[in-house]
């Protein structure tokens, strides 16, 4: 179990650790609240563009990258819809590098013009490599603008498209600054080798100064309810077809959230699983397939993606997974293929908590959710799915009312 300790700065900043004395390191893991769901349509990318902004120099440290290394620190970040993540690891005795470095670009990044045009190329050559030059790339697009008409999950972190980031100027790079990167819009999580009374002592002393902002409640349009199958089917000069089903699914907090997760992986997760089993290794209909849930916060997306083999069909692709689909929506899940699903969940979750780091990323996300020690809690809301709640869930979800279907042909 993992002994989470808490403080609230007074200007909003939430803190939570957790000692951890079987390393001499630190982590520091500082999550903000917002993402690319928080963007314009007509702006999108900036959630990710700041993510890089933001080693390109702070009001008083021009340079990021320097002090982490003469600390021997590593440092990294991450943007999804939901959110953005920054994380610093250092030894025990160089803590509080990275108690300044994060607290200066909370207070204020530098904005200058040649740090944004630097980050601003390196996030349109990134766009390009993945989306444009990239073979299959742009299927996330695709998929979900086919899968959500209202709501802002229907473009991905990197941006709807490259023109948004190349017309991004400064006056609007400040606003989304201030308007999301406050102490009361974040989580600071602290793990490792040090004591709870040194990190509130070094929250309050280098993050108790910066000033609350006026942080907007987050109003988003709720996807409507599909009623009708949406299809797509596009032509690409890629080495070969691939097929993407996409089912809309619940929200994060909602208790079917772990039995679609199972459901998941029982269709995807290893060799033994439904799919590769059937559908690769017995009937050779696919040279890959797996199946994923989104993790989303909001109502989020139940995904079936996979490259049929030679002289298999898209159609034939898709009736055989509709087939595995069926399965699951008419008959009980086999207890013991069940157990062996949950057996493999818990490892992964225990092996998982046992890096520091790890668990630094994982309180801050269900501190921002819920609770921080919700995180105890994800073996035991996955062990008690039933197979009677597989079986429902699979009927609600899979129905073609319910899904999206993408073509992706390879151009002859």
């Amino acid at each position: 179990m993992i002994r989470v300790n808490r403080h609230t700065l007074d200007n909003g900043l939430r803190l939570v650790h957790e000692e951890d004395d079987s390393t001499q390191m630190v982590a520091l893991n500082l999550l903000y609240d917002v993402g690319a769901r928080d963007e314009d349509p007509e702006h999108t990318g900036f959630a990710h563009l700041f993510e890089h902004l933001m080693f390109g120099g702070s009001v008083h440290i021009p340079d990021y990258d320097k002090p982490v290394q003469y600390a021997c620190g590593e440092s990294n970040a991450w943007t999804n819809n939901d959110l953005t993540n920054y994380y610093l690891t250092l030894p025990k005795q160089n803590v509080e590098t990275g108690f300044w470095l994060e607290s200066d670009r909370m207070l204020s990044l530098s904005f200058s013009p040649e740090s944004l045009e630097v980050q601003r190329q390196v996030v349109m050559e990134e766009f390009k490599q993945r989306c444009s030059n990239q073979p299959y790339g742009d299927a996330s697009h695709l998929l979900r603008a086919l899968a959500y008409q209202v709501h802002p999950y229907r473009w991905p972190a990197i941006g709807k498209e490259l023109s948004h980031i190349a017309r991004a100027g400064m006056e609007e790079v400040k606003d989304f600054f201030f308007r999301f990167y406050a102490p009361n819009n974040a989580i600071l999580s602290v793990t490792g080798h040090i004591a709870f009374e040194e990190v509130v002592a070094l929250t309050e002393k280098w993050f108790g100064p910066i000033e609350r902002r006026a942080v907007r409640t987050r109003r988003l349009p709720d996807e409507p309810p599909q009623t009708a199958e949406r299809r797509l089917t596009v032509e690409r000069p890629v080495p070969s077809d691939a097929l993407y089903m996409a089912f809309h699914q619940c929200a994060r907090l909602h208790p079917d959230y772990y039995v679609y997760d199972a459901l998941s992986d029982l269709l995807s997760n290893g060799k033994s699983s439904r799919l590769h089993r059937h559908l690769i290794k017995e009937k050779r209909l696919f040279n890959s397939v797996d199946a994923y849930v989104s993790g989303s916060i909001d109502a989020g997306l139940f995904v079936i993606y996979g490259k049929p083999a030679q002289g298999i069909s898209l159609e034939e692709a898709e009736a055989a997974v509709r087939d595995e689909l069926a399965l699951l929506q008419n008959d009980d899940v086999d207890e013991t293929e069940l157990e062996k699903v949950k057996n493999k969940y818990e490892s992964h979750q225990i092996f998982h908590n046992l890096n520091y780091l790890n668990v630094a990323t994982s309180l801050a996300y269900h501190e921002l959710i819920g609770k921080a020690e919700d995180i105890d809690e994800e073996v035991t809301k996955y062990r008690k799915i039933t197979p009677k709640q597989l079986r429902r869930v699979a009927r609600e979800a899979f129905g073609r009312e319910n899904g999206s279907v993408l073509y992706y042909r390879a151009r002859d």
